[in-house]
């Protein structure tokens, strides 16, 4: 019979946690380092160590804070029980003495989830949390328990006087004992023995069964008087109040249990919170295909948002500050321009930065301007540009709901600055969505249900806060996937369910946010695991693959395409020189179109208004008269309108009549005459030009400052080169170098990929192998971990005789770049200071310098 086995064959109970990950298959150690990457980084060299590394206080931290509410009430419940603790005993903590059916269904998934993740180890017989754990979770003065409970009789009575304990157990009508350790234990019997408990409260004045109503949920500590009242008297006698320190008292576990009949906890949330429709049943339900229209004509609006925000920076953006980012004046002015709030527009601002529409562009007097990968998404169907978009904003770790906000040093958060990066985000983000791709199709949800389910399955540790970040997360991410037509009406559309990669929402039945399962009524998150088993915990929301990213945005952008208006080539132009676009125009277009006129005013329909100034534009950028003419009649479904043929006609013929270059700056006229009225007006003072020819004026002015100043005294001024040609200016010249967008701060360790997986397993696997393997050592065997060490002679003795004899060793080996590690190798042959061996933890043949080995020593016959 094995060591490792009990006398009827079954496996023996692990005595460590290193045991019980030994007793795992690969496929358990696999799901243990998915659920908590930071355990392969770097990738343990034995089971033992790996066991250590689970349960170190920053690791054990993390895989708290990932538990749902139910899994971590049960991780709290096993820090108050015994240690270790039946199942039958946490099931009684969990659902009380009356019992509670969904929790009875529940509570073998939390207890595979904590053992899935080491949390928790040992048969349903002897359950053991980790150390960690139990320390952070179990009561204490310092950190009171989650719990509300104290500590045990045992623990509050360890530093009490031997006579005073024998007074309890007398005023208790127990006994007395002959030492201080059964007197506890027989005060501990009696508080645990539901009939006796209940008969000796039932002797307790009526104030004294108050007190201990006011302490029975936590926290259980009180303050007395050096002489209490009666009633607090008669608690103190028999032990219900313990005394912790000079005025303090505690109720004590066992006392505060059978008041709450068993339960750990007041509430024990065993099933996930539902997400509820919005408002009244039915009043915020419409049909997929109104869902999607609202969707897809907000989706059309972001284009245009993002396009008038690139268009507006595309000749040089706004200076990016000392600290980096924008200045409030500046994001105020972009808000003016895109005509929403400062909010709306740190959002888009700061959703062109992550998908790499714009950045700095790193010159001296840096400036924001468009980036060269602008014009590429510009040349790209409308639905592929917005499923862009959309990928960007899933992904990044940006967070423009901050802006505005403080950071840890009191300093203004600003858009485009440093730290808005919150690498929670795209989790909360994906998980939101999530959510409404549960809810029937054209269903919008409750808020406050969706921060509710949230909450449920990361609750917060320490105090409850309303304003913690992932719930100010989840509201922006409804409010932003509303601005950028993921969701139409606040549910969820048909190209926004692509986008994440859900399924196709259930036809009929079910309770809105909880996926009906076969073969049961329990949620996913609830299926019980089998002892050893990992537990099958819900599958992150969406492809983590780039490639899968790609394939969800390419069909999103094929459901979103039909969706979106086709591109007009024609605008309708009206006797009061403005121009009707009755929807979205062609780029060539609206290219000319936005040089040639100004936008007036926005909405299903585009006005566009003929100005002096926005016809000076277009010629300043090399149009002439005729181009004007020929694009107009062209491009209207109307005649063109007089006034305007002759308003293009006027502006031309004054155009480029004046010539400006730099002297520091000059005007030259074939019209002395228009000199002569300039140098007369008293505006022009400003501008300190005198007369160096009849046909030539100088300033001290610079060229485009003497430029603006004859325009805003009426003339249309031309710049021209140094040869004396005419300077044309084009809109959109303004490029920042190439830009990499933004990368996302991960939220930790990245999870590792199956490649990954299956190579520290085997790797894990491998050095635990060497590590345990039974060894014949001579003298004091070497410490766990630690490497043999023997003499080159007897190394090499040794290795020679395994040869002869075909036995396997055990062997330290030290590699090139200084990694030590442990080996159980078969020496096939010994030659020029080389051992040619079938390396069993690498399960292949392997060379190893003789001179590398640090010690040898042989394997025990078993």
């Amino acid at each position: 019979m094995s060591s490792d086995e009990k006398p009827d064959g079954r496996p023996a109970a692990p005595r460590s946690l290193a045991e019980a990950l030994r007793a795992r298959d690969d496929a358990s150690l696999a799901a243990l380092l998915r659920a908590r990457p930071d355990l392969v980084t770097p990738v343990p060299t034995d089971l033992t160590q790996l066991a250590t590394r689970a349960g170190t206080r920053a690791s054990v931290v993390r895989a708290l804070e990932r538990l749902d509410r139910f899994a971590l009430q049960t991780a709290e419940a096993l820090a108050v029980a015994g240690d270790p603790a039946s199942y039958d005993e946490l099931l009684g903590l969990m659902a009380g003495d009356d019992g509670d059916a969904a929790v009875a269904a529940a509570l073998p998934h939390a207890v595979g989830t904590l053992r899935e993740q080491a949390l928790v180890w040992g048969g349903d017989d002897r359950l053991r949390l980790v150390r960690t754990a139990r320390e952070l979770l179990s009561p204490s003065p310092q950190h009171p328990s989650p719990t509300g409970l104290g500590p045990t009789v045992q623990e509050a009575t360890a530093g009490m006087s031997p006579g005073r304990i024998q007074e309890l157990v007398a005023a208790a009508g127990l006994p007395s004992t002959h030492d201080a350790v059964s007197a506890a234990a027989a005060l501990t019997a009696l508080f645990t023995d539901r009939e006796r408990m209940a008969k000796l409260l039932g002797q307790a004045p009526p104030e004294a069964r108050e007190v201990l109503s006011r302490l029975v949920w936590g926290p259980p500590y009180g303050q007395v008087t050096a002489d209490p009242a009666a009633h607090l008297r008669w608690l103190l006698d028999r032990g219900l109040l313990l005394p912790t320190a000079p005025g303090t008292v505690v109720l004590p576990r066992e006392v505060a249990l059978h008041l709450r009949g068993g339960r750990a906890h007041r509430e024990t949330e065993a099933v996930p919170p539902p997400v509820e429709p919005a408002g009244p049943t039915g009043t915020r339900q419409g049909s997929p295909q109104v869902v999607d229209a609202t969707a897809a004509g907000q989706a059309y609006t972001a284009l245009a948002t993002v396009e008038e925000l690139l268009k507006d920076w595309d000749e040089g953006g706004p200076a990016v500050l000392r600290a980096g980012g924008l200045s409030v004046r500046d994001l105020k002015r972009t808000a003016v321009a895109l005509d929403v709030s400062e909010p709306v527009a740190a959002f888009w601002v700061e959703l062109a930065y992550a998908a790499g529409l714009l950045a700095s562009d790193g010159e001296a007097d840096e400036r924001y301007a468009a980036t060269p990968a602008h014009d590429e998404w510009r040349e790209r169907p409308a639905a592929d540009r917005w499923a862009e978009l959309a990928g960007a904003w899933l992904a990044a770790t940006r967070t423009a709901g901050l802006v505005g906000g403080r950071d840890a040093k009191d300093r203004t958060l600003a858009a485009l600055g440093p730290g808005l990066d919150r690498s929670v985000a795209p989790e909360v983000r994906r998980r939101v969505l999530a959510l409404l791709a549960a809810l029937p199709a054209g269903t919008s949800p409750d808020p406050d249900s969706v921060l509710a389910r949230l909450r449920w399955e990361r609750p917060l540790r320490g105090p409850q806060q309303e304003d913690d970040l992932r719930s100010r997360l989840a509201r922006w991410t409804l409010q932003e996937a509303e601005l950028l037509g993921i969701t139409g009406r606040g549910a969820l559309s048909s190209h926004g369910r692509a986008l994440l990669g859900a399924p196709e929402p259930r036809a009929t039945g079910g309770t809105p946010g909880i996926p009906d399962t076969p073969g049961d009524k329990l949620p996913v998150h609830h299926r019980a695991a089998p002892y050893g088993a990992p537990a099958a915990g819900p599958v992150p929301p969406g492809p983590a693959d780039p490639q899968a990213q790609a394939a969800a945005r390419a069909a999103a952008a094929r459901l979103l395409a039909p969706l979106l208006p086709e591109p007009l080539d024609h605008v309708l132009l009206q006797a009061d020189l403005t121009a009707v676009a009755p929807g979205p125009l062609q780029r060539p277009l609206a290219d000319v179109l936005d040089v040639l006129a100004d936008v007036e005013s926005k909405g299903g329909a585009t006005v566009y208004r003929f100005t002096p100034a926005s016809v000076r534009r277009a010629l300043d950028a090399g149009r002439s008269a005729s181009d004007l003419h020929a694009f107009l009649a062209a491009h209207s479904r109307t005649p063109v309108p007089q006034p305007l043929a002759y308003l293009i006609d006027d502006v031309a013929r004054r155009h480029g009549h004046l010539r400006v270059g730099a002297a520091s700056a000059y005007v030259r006229c074939d019209d002395d005459a228009v000199l002569n009225e300039i140098l007369a007006d008293k505006r022009s003072a400003a501008l300190r030009l005198r007369r160096l020819a009849p046909t030539v004026l100088a300033a001290q002015a610079d060229p485009a400052a003497l430029l603006e100043g004859l325009r805003a005294l009426g003339y249309a001024p031309a710049a021209e080169s140094a040869e004396g040609d005419v300077v044309i200016t084009r809109a959109d010249a303004r490029r920042t170098p190439p830009r990499t967008p933004p990368e996302p701060v991960p939220e930790g360790p990245p999870v590792p990929d199956a490649t990954l997986l299956t190579a520290a397993v085997r790797a894990i696997r491998a050095g635990d192998l060497a590590s345990t393997a039974p060894r014949k050592t001579p003298g004091t065997p070497p410490a766990p971990g630690e490497l043999p060490r023997t003499s080159p002679a007897e190394t090499l003795a040794t290795v020679q005789a395994a040869v002869l004899t075909g036995e396997a060793l055990w062997i330290g080996y030290v590699n090139a770049d200084g990694a030590a590690s442990q080996r159980v190798i078969a020496p096939v042959r010994v030659e020029g200071g080389f051992v040619t061996a079938y390396d069993h933890t690498a399960d292949e043949v392997r060379t190893y310098p003789l001179h590398r080995i640090t010690g040898v020593a042989e394997l025990a016959d078993d």
